[in-house]
Protein backbone atom coordinates (compact mmCIF):
# COMPACT_ATOMS: atom_id res chain seq x y z
CA UNK A 1 0.00 0.00 0.00
CA UNK A 2 2.18 3.54 -1.26
CA UNK A 3 1.65 6.03 1.12
CA UNK A 4 3.55 9.11 2.03
CA UNK A 5 4.09 10.27 5.91
CA UNK A 6 5.82 12.91 7.82
CA UNK A 7 6.44 13.65 11.80
CA UNK A 8 5.19 10.06 12.09
CA UNK A 9 1.84 10.51 10.32
CA UNK A 10 0.44 9.15 7.02
CA UNK A 11 -0.84 12.14 5.00
CA UNK A 12 -2.11 10.01 1.46
CA UNK A 13 -2.12 6.37 0.55
CA UNK A 14 -3.61 4.20 -2.23
CA UNK A 15 -5.55 1.49 -1.49
CA UNK A 16 -6.48 -1.48 -3.24
CA UNK A 17 -8.89 -0.29 -5.63
CA UNK A 18 -6.37 2.36 -7.18
CA UNK A 19 -8.16 5.30 -4.98
CA UNK A 20 -6.34 7.88 -3.89
CA UNK A 21 -6.71 9.43 -0.64
CA UNK A 22 -5.42 13.06 1.25
CA UNK A 23 -5.64 13.72 5.36
CA UNK A 24 -6.71 17.17 6.18
CA UNK A 25 -7.87 18.67 9.51
CA UNK A 26 -11.24 18.22 10.55
CA UNK A 27 -12.36 21.56 9.08
CA UNK A 28 -10.30 21.25 5.82
CA UNK A 29 -11.87 17.65 5.44
CA UNK A 30 -15.37 19.09 5.73
CA UNK A 31 -15.16 22.47 3.70
CA UNK A 32 -13.02 19.97 0.87
CA UNK A 33 -16.02 17.29 1.10
CA UNK A 34 -18.63 19.95 -0.20
CA UNK A 35 -16.16 21.86 -2.47
CA UNK A 36 -15.19 18.69 -4.73
CA UNK A 37 -18.20 16.65 -4.11
CA UNK A 38 -16.23 14.12 -2.80
CA UNK A 39 -16.58 11.73 0.10
CA UNK A 40 -15.01 10.46 2.76
CA UNK A 41 -12.05 7.90 1.85
CA UNK A 42 -12.39 4.20 1.99
CA UNK A 43 -9.23 1.32 2.65
CA UNK A 44 -9.74 -2.09 2.80
CA UNK A 45 -12.98 -1.59 3.86
CA UNK A 46 -12.24 0.93 7.15
CA UNK A 47 -13.25 4.59 7.04
CA UNK A 48 -10.14 6.66 7.20
CA UNK A 49 -11.23 9.73 9.08
CA UNK A 50 -9.60 12.69 8.38
CA UNK A 51 -9.04 11.68 4.67
CA UNK A 52 -10.85 12.78 1.46
CA UNK A 53 -11.28 10.45 -1.88
CA UNK A 54 -9.15 12.10 -4.67
CA UNK A 55 -11.56 11.71 -7.51
CA UNK A 56 -11.12 11.72 -10.92
CA UNK A 57 -12.44 15.16 -11.93
CA UNK A 58 -9.63 16.31 -9.49
CA UNK A 59 -7.14 14.28 -11.21
CA UNK A 60 -7.70 16.20 -13.98
CA UNK A 61 -5.56 19.24 -12.36
CA UNK A 62 -2.40 17.76 -11.04
CA UNK A 63 -1.43 21.10 -9.81
CA UNK A 64 -4.18 21.41 -7.74
CA UNK A 65 -3.62 17.85 -6.32
CA UNK A 66 -0.13 18.71 -5.81
CA UNK A 67 -1.14 21.89 -4.11
CA UNK A 68 -3.76 19.68 -1.87
CA UNK A 69 -0.86 17.27 -0.99
CA UNK A 70 1.54 20.10 0.00
CA UNK A 71 -1.42 21.54 2.04
CA UNK A 72 -2.25 17.89 3.98
CA UNK A 73 1.75 17.90 4.12
CA UNK A 74 1.64 20.88 6.35
CA UNK A 75 -1.46 19.65 8.37
CA UNK A 76 0.75 16.76 9.90
CA UNK A 77 3.85 18.88 10.11
CA UNK A 78 1.68 20.79 12.52
CA UNK A 79 1.04 18.01 14.83
CA UNK A 80 2.83 16.94 17.71
CA UNK A 81 5.69 14.32 16.80
CA UNK A 82 4.99 10.77 17.06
Amino acid sequence: MPYTSANGYMFSLVNKAGEIGIRFSEEVKKRYLKEFRTTIYKSYNSVMHGYILVTEEMLENPSNVAKLLDESYDYVMSLKPK
